[in-house]
């Protein structure tokens, strides 16, 4: 048995008889189940999934939100082997023909609103059905059950170059995620994490799902963020652990004081990733919850790598320091390690690292150095005590007559601004200077405003020679900035 699955059973095996999940984005939950019943769930899916003949290694693609069958086919397919294929519900067609000509899956699990956007001749289960089939089943198969090396996902990259590439996660992957987390943040089965991240990234499945259940507390499982119901589930749930991306925090800033000071007094921990948080949000929840939001960074292909510290400081700006096992490198384009305070690409090493791209060699050579680091492609730079900040992509500088400019500088210094909700640079060609700064902002502020502001605090040449106002940027369903559909030209 692999790991995770160990890990797993402490809960669902050995706290059997405690209530573990509830369902629901409202003051009540949909249901409550026991982790005994929820092990129960998952073992009649399997029995399920392997009388429709799937077996160890086969891919099956999960189109699904966060919903209770979305749990149970990610436990029932870790215990058959399966390799799970999590799906953006907000695909289209022509995203999810690219994934599943790639990943060739034997099924993609889905709704019957989604199923008609598969590629045809795909297989499509229909979610519901394939649920009261397995609450029919009475036995639950017995397959020799996977290794720590034993691919658990396959999760497609956002696709910023190029058609997006399959991460493969192995078991391995996940158990020691789960386990430097459960170290690093001090989570505990007296934990009350209210989930409101999609599991079709690993930011909601790798963190949240997995350290739900290696620590045995208690979730809420909503199906999305919902910030009009945000006050009713904070109060009636009152988590002590909470996971979000940077938007979710803007709006939860919105929230009255009063009920932001509640909410603060019962929580424990607050969590950002998936994007930078923006100085000033830090501060701004730090007065008005009483937290200081712990600022973490990680990939898809690397899951948690850096943090800023639970004990100590978490330093506004930065993702904090290498976790635990992790090996951090800053280098320069040669691949020579920089100076601290300079700014180069960021590589990493660490048990949770991926081995590779699904059925891309290439890229997966690529990808590491040569002492099998990965290179992140995100420019960043090392203080003196280790904490790292990030300058944003390698793939996103703009050389703008022979010097760098780095898109996060200009973009904090407009985020700071009043009137400005949101910011976005981009690099334009420019016959003179080669590449010269776009900015794009949502909020009501003048653009001769934002232009002074950045003249003031920033050599000229990062001054952008545009600003274009923007009702709102375009963004993933982590809430991370799309820079490629930007209205450049």
């Amino acid at each position: 048995m692999s790991g995770l699955l160990e890990v797993f059973a402490r809960s669902l095996r050995d706290a059997a008889d405690v209530p573990g999940l509830e369902l629901g984005g409202e003051a009540e939950p949909a249901a409550t189940l026991s982790f005994g019943q929820l092990q129960t769930r998952a073992r009649r899916m399997a029995g399920a999934l392997a009388g429709r003949g799937l077996r160890a290694g086969d891919r099956l693609a999960l189109q699904l939100g966060n919903r209770l069958e979305t749990i149970e086919l990610f436990l029932a397919g870790l215990r058959l082997g399966l390799v799970l294929v999590p799906v953006n519900v907000l695909y289209r067609e022509r995203e999810l023909a690219h994934l599943v000509t790639d990943a060739e899956p034997a099924a993609v699990v889905t709704t019957p609103d989604l199923a008609p956007l598969l590629p045809s001749g795909t297989v499509a289960w229909d979610v519901g059905a394939l649920a009261a089939e397995a609450a029919r089943r009475v036995p639950e198969p017995s397959p020799p059950l996977p290794g720590d090396a034993a691919p658990a996902l396959i999760v497609y990259t956002s696709g910023t170059t190029g058609r997006a590439k399959g991460a493969v996660l192995s078991h391995g992957n996940l158990e020691a995620n789960a386990r430097t987390l459960l170290r690093a943040w001090r989570i505990t089965d007296r934990d009350r994490y209210l989930g409101v991240l999609p599991l079709f990234h690993v930011h909601g499945l790798a963190n949240g799902v997995c350290c739900w259940l290696a620590s045995g507390c208690r979730l809420r499982l909503a199906p999305r963020f919902e910030h009009e119901r945000a006050l009713a589930l904070f109060e009636a749930f009152r988590p002590t652990l909470f996971f979000g991306v940077p938007t979710v925090y803007v709006r939860l800033l919105e929230l009255p004081e009063d009920a932001a000071r509640s909410i603060g007094a019962r929580a424990r921990l607050f969590v950002s990733g998936s994007a930078p948080l923006p100085a000033h949000v830090f501060e701004a929840f730090r007065r008005r919850f009483g937290h200081e939001v712990l600022e973490r960074y990680g990939m898809t292909e690397t899951l948690m790598t850096v943090g800023n510290p639970y004990d100590g400081e978490r330093r506004p700006g930065t993702v904090g320091l290498p976790l635990a096992a992790v090996e951090v490198r800053v280098v320069d384009a040669e691949g020579r390690d920089v100076r601290d305070g300079t700014t180069g690409e960021l590589r990493v090493r660490g048990p949770a690292v991926f081995a590779g791209y699904w059925r891309r060699p290439d890229a997966t050579a690529a990808a590491f150095d040569a002492a099998g680091f990965f290179r992140t492609g995100d420019l960043a730079s090392r203080g003196k005590d280790g904490y790292l900040t990030l300058h944003g992509r390698a793939s996103e500088l703009i050389l703008c007559g022979g010097f760098n400019v780095y898109p996060r500088e200009i973009e904090e210094v407009l985020l700071e601004q009043p009137g400005v909700r949101e910011a976005a640079v981009v690099g334009v060609p420019d016959e003179r200077r080669g590449e010269r700064p776009l900015a794009f902002y949502a909020g009501e502020a003048a653009a001769a405003d934002l232009e002074a502001a950045c003249r003031r605090q920033l050599a000229s040449f990062k001054v952008p020679t545009a600003f274009v106002r923007v009702e709102a940027l375009p963004r993933n369903a982590l809430g991370k900035v799309t820079k490629s559909r930007l209205p450049v030209g």
